[in-house]
C-alpha cells in the first residue's frame, strides 16, 4: 500500500477478511493497491476497506485452460505471465516500479479510457465477476462494464471479484500497438488484436475512444473494410492528450499494422 498525504479526511481503515466485511459505511471506499486513490485528494472518502487482505489467489488456471485473474492481482505478477500481458502493462502511465502495488482490478474499476488492463482483458474476451452487497453476484463482459472515460456500471458497494479469460481466447495470436503525443505521457491510442485458430479476428480500440470498441470478423478483413469500420466508430474524443481526428487517424494506421501482422 502506498502512503498518501492527500487523504486528509480519512479517519478509519478496515481490513476485509470475508464478504461480511465488504458492507460500506457512509464515506468508506474500497482500497486495493491505492495507486490512484492516493494520487489526488478524495475529500468525500472518510474510511478505507482494504481488499488485499481477502487472500484471493492472484492467478488461477480455469478448467477450460483459461485464466482467472483476481481483482487484487498485482499488475507485475500478471505482466510476468505472457508477452502480450507485458506489452499491455507497458501502456500504463505508471512506472514499472508501481506495478508490484497497482492491481488489475483497480485499473479496470477506475475505467479510464487509457486503462491498459481494460485493453488487455477486452482483447481476450474477459468476463468480470462482480459481487453485490446483498451477497449475490453477476457476470458481465468487461467491454460492457466500461461506459465512458472514468465511468462504469458498478453500483456503490459492488466489488469486482475477478476477471475470467477463456482458454479459447488465450490460444489466439495477439498483436499490440500504442501511441502517445508525449514520450512519457498517457496513451492517446492503444490498439490490440487477436487471431484465433479458427480464423476469427478480434480488434480492439482503447484510449482513443471513451470506452472500448470491439471489432469482430469471421476472417481477416480487407484493408478497405477495416479502414471503413475504424472511420465509422463513434466515441473518438478530444482532450489535452490528443484531438479526436488524430485519434481516429492513428487508430486506422495502427490497426492496419496489426491486421498485416496477424495475417503473416
Amino acid at each position: 500500500m502506498l502512503a498518501g498525504v492527500d487523504l486528509t479526511a480519512v479517519t478509519g481503515y478496515r481490513r476485509a477478511h470475508s464478504r461480511d466485511d465488504l458492507t460500506l459505511a457512509p464515506g468508506e471506499a474500497f482500497l486495493a493497491g491505492g495507486t490512484w486513490l492516493y494520487s489526488e485528494p478524495q475529500p468525500a472518502v472518510t474510511g478505507l476497506v482494504d481488499l488485499t487482505t481477502l487472500g484471493w489467489p492472484a492467478l488461477e488456471t480455469r478448467p477450460d485452460g483459461g485464466l482467472r485473474i483476481a481483482a487484487t492481482c498485482p499488475i507485475a505478477e500478471l505482466a510476468a505471465d505472457r508477452p502480450f500481458f507485458h506489452q499491455c502493462a507497458t501502456a500504463l502511465l505508471a512506472s514499472f516500479k508501481v506495478w508490484p502495488v497497482a492491481t488489475v482490478g483497480g485499473n479496470i474499476c477506475r475505467s479510464f479510457a487509457a486503462a491498459a488492463m481494460v485493453s488487455l482483458v477486452v482483447t481476450l474476451d474477459g468476463v468480470a465477476e462482480v459481487w453485490t452487497p446483498d451477497g449475490g453476484s453477476y457476470r458481465v463482459p468487461v467491454a460492457e462494464l466500461i461506459t465512458g472515460n472514468g465511468t462504469n456500471t458498478l453500483a456503490r458497494g459492488e466489488v469486482l471479484r475477478a476477471v475470467d479469460l477463456p482458454g479459447a481466447a488465450l490460444a489466439g495470436r495477439t498483436a499490440f500497438r500504442q501511441i502517445a503525443l508525449a514520450t512519457l505521457g498517457r496513451s492517446g491510442a492503444v490498439l490490440t488484436g487477436r487471431l484465433d485458430p479458427s480464423g476469427t479476428v478480434t480488434l480492439v480500440i482503447t484510449a482513443a475512444t471513451r470506452r472500448p470498441v470491439v471489432l469482430r470478423y469471421a476472417r481477416l478483413p480487407t484493408a478497405a473494410a477495416l479502414a471503413a469500420d475504424v472511420t465509422a466508430v463513434d466515441g473518438y474524443y478530444t482532450d489535452p492528450l490528443g484531438p479526436a481526428d488524430w485519434r481516429r487517424q492513428v487508430s486506422g494506421v495502427l490497426l492496419e499494422e496489426i491486421r498485416q501482422e496477424l495475417g503473416t
